[in-house]
């Protein structure tokens, strides 16, 4: 009951904190985009084939998707950051510890907080540019459970890192730091991608060890593929887009869901061992 309640006042504390009203910001000002966007592609090919539609949606919804997968990024990693080693700076740590309450059930409640904060997130903003896609050009992704899923599992990746390293560093440096390697880890992809697509064996082992140590870009890759259309799939392969950061030709196995899964569990409980060993 102590994790529950934990993470009830995290969500809520989540929620006071300035980060989401900047999060807020930034996604209307994206969904304001998009919308402007997808109503001037109409107006501009007003004669769009319901392929063509289809086409047009779904290779500028992983252009969007993308800018919503990075603001939530940016916000949890920086969510993540003071949640834990905040508290620990400020002493409100050390209050809550004389307690009798387990240092572990206090990082997990607040990782579930964050999680239930970040897949909220993403749900609610996903759904709203979904909307604005079918109602501009008509265009709905086939599988957006599966993808809304995978963007929400990618958020949750990114968080667990930001929790890990704020319990060895400063709030802010984690917050950069779980930032910095998903913006790294976004290039390797690409970087391995164009090693793929030249039949290059050594420059595309980079974007594999990169998806393995941390999985962000490999569920983000999964994510867009289920938002994209078959027809687009179909057409694309072998066509020399292998490369596009915005397109994704094969969906992800469940071999590497099970591994991200892994990873996550593996790093929170680095994240406890960590909190468990700090001086307060």
């Amino acid at each position: 009951m102590t994790v529950l309640t934990i993470a009830g006042l995290t969500l809520k504390e989540a929620a006071r904190r300035r980060v989401l009203r900047s999060l807020a910001v930034l996604t209307a000002v994206l969904l304001g985009l998009s919308a402007w966007g997808f109503s001037r592609l109409q107006a501009e090919f007003g004669g769009l084939t319901s392929g063509e539609a289809m086409i047009a949606g779904s290779t500028v919804l992983n252009l969007v998707m993308f800018g919503l997968s990075l603001i939530a990024a940016l916000g949890t990693a920086f969510l993540a950051g003071p949640t834990l080693a905040g508290e620990v700076e400020s002493g409100i740590a050390l209050a809550v510890m004389t307690r009798p309450i387990r240092r572990s059930s206090v990082l997990v409640g607040k990782w579930l907080g964050l999680v239930a904060f970040g897949a909220g997130f993403v749900t609610v903003a996903g759904l709203a540019q979904f909307a604005i896609v079918k109602a501009t050009v008509d265009y709905w992704p086939p599988r957006p459970v599966t993808g809304l899923a995978l963007l929400a599992g990618q958020t949750v990746v990114l968080l667990t890192l930001g929790l890990l390293l704020s319990t060895v560093i400063a709030p802010m440096a984690s917050g950069i730091v779980a930032v910095g390697l998903f913006g790294a880890t976004w290039i390797a992809g690409i970087v391995g991608l164009v090693g793929e697509a030249f039949q290059n064996d050594s420059v595309a082992q980079v974007g594999t060890v990169s998806r393995m140590l941390l999985p962000t870009d490999g569920l983000w890759r999964g994510a867009m593929n289920a938002f994209q259309n078959p027809g687009l799939l179909s057409g694309a392969a072998g066509g020399g887009f292998e490369a596009s950061p915005f397109l994704s030709l094969t969906p992800l196995t469940a071999a590497y869901v099970a591994w991200s899964v892994l990873w996550v569990a593996a790093v929170l409980g680095l994240a406890t061992v960590s909190f468990q060993r700090r001086d307060l």
